[in-house]
């Protein structure tokens, strides 16, 4: 099979396996004193600095979650009834976690409007949330976060960034940037699932989802997930490596466009004015559904995805590509195709083959559709 969803997760790295392997064999609670928990302890402390240093954070700002879904819900839920602002383009798990907060709209190349955020802003009062991914799962395209902060900060607001598909693609400064809270996923880079983290910038006050025990800094109650934590963190130490590989792989993201655009020149690749990830394609093969595409490729053996799939199992029309601007048939039409560092040339070549049959077949049903209704010719007196 070739796996084009890494957006979706990241093959685990064997990395990881093993280094969970020995973790599981030792054993340990984290909060024993005794030295098996010692040593647990231990674990998740050097997980947290190597995380931490992915994030550009300091360790003691990294508090363990079952994963970006609860890191998201944790951070809108953390202020009480303050006013909640999210762009309009987010994650399932911001917009299911807020759904009475104000939405703030996108340009047709999938960039928060930055007039519309000021705008927003000036008509409240008290201390709101503004929360805003830095980069999209569906189509890749990377906002201004630096600038959204500093914009939100002088109105008074707290800012969260969901960082979980930028996380390993870009290099993320979580101070240098002015946030107040970000979420990460282990297993968008290769690390296992059910394991993320919210940064929490030191000296915030934060409201816990769970409670219980003490657990991280009283943030977040229950056992850690010892071995998952510590898979999160080699994931993440590796990750750190492999940024450097964002021009390579961007090239052949912009290779497999261009052949997949030759093949149909009515194709339509969304975001593609705007910066974003180097391994994100989200393109539209017009007439043809995103579910249709997925199961062609599917038979083909290649592992792509369409809409919001990666939260349900199923098919359903974008509300990313709806926000911006585009219609429910263009936003049912588009598949993404993430790819990773085993990405190749030859894998391009066969991306491709199966796009051309598919658009081949198509077209051809088309002018048969169109043949069939046109009224018959006149016959000669």
């Amino acid at each position: 099979m070739l796996y084009c969803d890494h957006n979706a997760s990241a093959p685990t790295r064997p990395e990881v396996v093993e280094a969970m392997t020995r973790c599981l064999a030792d054993g340990g609670n984290p909060s024993s004193v005794h030295g098996i928990g010692r040593r647990a302890r231990a674990a998740v402390e050097q997980a947290r600095s190597q995380v931490a240093a992915l994030a550009g954070a300091r360790p003691e700002e990294v508090v363990f979650t079952s994963g970006g879904t609860e890191a998201n819900a944790m951070a809108l839920a953390g202020f009480g009834d303050a006013p909640i602002f999210v762009s309009a383009i987010e994650h399932d798990s911001v917009l299911a976690a807020a759904p009475d907060a104000v939405r703030l709209p996108v340009s047709r190349d999938g960039v928060v409007d930055l007039d519309a955020l000021d705008v927003a802003l000036g008509d409240i009062g008290g201390r709101p949330i503004v929360s805003v991914m830095y980069a999209n799962n569906e189509t890749g395209v990377v906002q201004p976060i630096a600038e959204i902060a500093r914009g939100a900060h002088a109105a008074g607001a707290i800012v969260h960034c969901d960082a979980v598909q930028a996380a390993g693609r870009l290099a993320i400064d979580f101070a240098g940037l002015g946030l107040d809270l970000m979420t990460l996923s282990a297993h968008k880079i290769g690390g296992p699932q059910g394991v993320g983290a919210l940064i929490v910038r030191q000296g915030l006050s934060l409201k816990p989802l769970l409670r219980g025990g003490g657990q991280e800094r009283g943030l977040r109650a229950g056992t850690e997930n010892v071995a998952g934590i510590v898979g999160f963190g080699v994931a993440t130490a590796l990750a750190r490596g492999e940024i450097s590989e964002t021009a390579r792989i961007g090239a052949r993201r912009d290779a497999l466009e261009a052949a997949l655009r030759r093949i149909a020149p009515d194709a339509v690749v969304y975001g593609a004015a705007a910066p974003r990830l180097a391994n994100t394609t989200c393109i539209g093969m017009p007439g043809v559904s995103g579910e249709t595409q997925v199961m062609a490729f599917d038979l083909d053996g290649i592992a792509v995805s369409a809409g919001a799939a990666c939260s349900s199992g199923k098919v359903t029309a974008s509300h990313v590509l709806r926000a911006m601007g585009f219609g429910d048939e263009a936003a049912g039409e588009a598949i993404r195709i993430s790819l990773g560092l085993s990405t190749d040339d030859a894998d391009i070549e066969a991306i491709g083959e199966t796009w051309r049959k598919l658009y081949e077949r198509t077209r051809a049903r088309v002018g048969q559709t169109s043949r069939a209704t046109m009224p018959a010719a006149r016959t000669a007196a």
